[in-house]
């Protein structure tokens, strides 16, 4: 892989400025090694968490004899295990998802955030996977904290061409039965879908106890509609043609957006789960920023 394909979803400088931020999970998490994340299992490990009563088979030297000696009880001193995380990245690549020019194109957008998410998250020794979908999963890179894994992902962006539309449920739905349990999923995506849908594909990621994150991504003629004068519009999924007077349809497109990010917001406050909205006419490295600092606080408070 050149180094140009590397570049165009790896901005040094938006490196630089999550450098020193981890990427946490704000639950308590399940892995396969020992690392830096609270476990929801109890061990003989790192961090003393209490005492249990004393059952036939247990081990002795785990016996409190402080304890004994003040109480007279037999107990076990358990501690929390520490583990790594696997963090899941899932990318729309359906075609609405090509509005925009340059950097400010929702797909490139999106794809420089999830690589930079997902360089970190290698980078504190925790694995990420890569799923792409559109009417179907394009394409699925198993999970890895190597840092190979980098260049797995970014020439498997790079190979993409949206063309379809969006079966979005389906295809979480899909991607859920690739996952363990208790594991991070990141979405990123403009949501045009059948909110309906996409709701129930969410519970299912929930009733695995994932923590689940969708990065709203829309441009900012999506969110605002600063277009002056008659103006012709194309549709991007599928083939339609609207010529139009801006001035007319503005405000019924404004109450549609708001109408529309309600009912996204009710999805997630009903499923307990974050909804990051972003605007690709902002700096990259300042929304990660300040979303890393948001789950840093948030983990701090629980």
């Amino acid at each position: 892989m050149t180094a140009s394909v590397l570049s165009r979803y790896l901005n040094p400088e938006v490196l630089s400025r999550v450098a020193d931020r981890t990427v946490e999970p704000r639950g308590l998490v399940l892995g396969n090694l020992a690392g830096a994340h609270k476990s929801p299992l109890s061990g003989f490990a790192v961090e003393f968490a209490g005492h249990r009563d004393y059952v036939v088979g247990d081990d002795p030297k785990h016996i409190d004899w402080r304890l004994y000696y003040k109480r007279d009880r037999l107990s076990i001193k358990q501690y929390e295990m520490e583990t790594n995380f696997v963090c899941h990245l899932l990318l729309d690549v359906s075609a609405s998802m090509r509005y925009g020019d340059e950097q400010q194109q929702k797909l490139l957008y999106a794809a420089q955030a999830a690589t930079t998410l997902g360089y970190s998250i290698v980078n504190q020794s925790d694995k990420v996977s890569l799923a792409t979908f559109d009417d179907r999963v394009r394409g699925y890179i198993p999970p890895s904290n190597s840092l190979s894994q980098i260049h797995r992902m970014t020439h498997h962006l790079d190979e993409l061409e949206p063309v379809e539309k969006t079966n979005m449920a389906e295809c979480l739905t899909e991607l859920t039965g690739r996952m363990g349990r208790r594991e991070i999923v990141m979405i990123f995506s403009d949501f045009f879908t059948d909110m309906e849908a996409l709701e129930a594909a969410l519970q299912r990621m929930r009733y695995n106890r994932h923590e689940v994150v969708l990065f709203h991504v829309l441009h900012h003629h999506e969110r605002t509609f600063e277009f002056e004068g008659m103006v012709k519009f194309l549709g991007l999924e599928e083939v339609s043609e609207y010529l139009t007077q801006t001035e007319d349809i503005r405000r019924g497109y404004l109450d549609a957006v708001g109408r529309y990010e309600t009912a996204l917001d009710d999805i997630c406050r009903r499923n307990k789960i974050e909804r990051v909205p972003i605007d690709t006419s902002h700096d990259l490295g300042e929304v990660l920023v300040d979303h890393l600092n948001q789950r840093t606080r948030v983990r701090g408070i629980r």
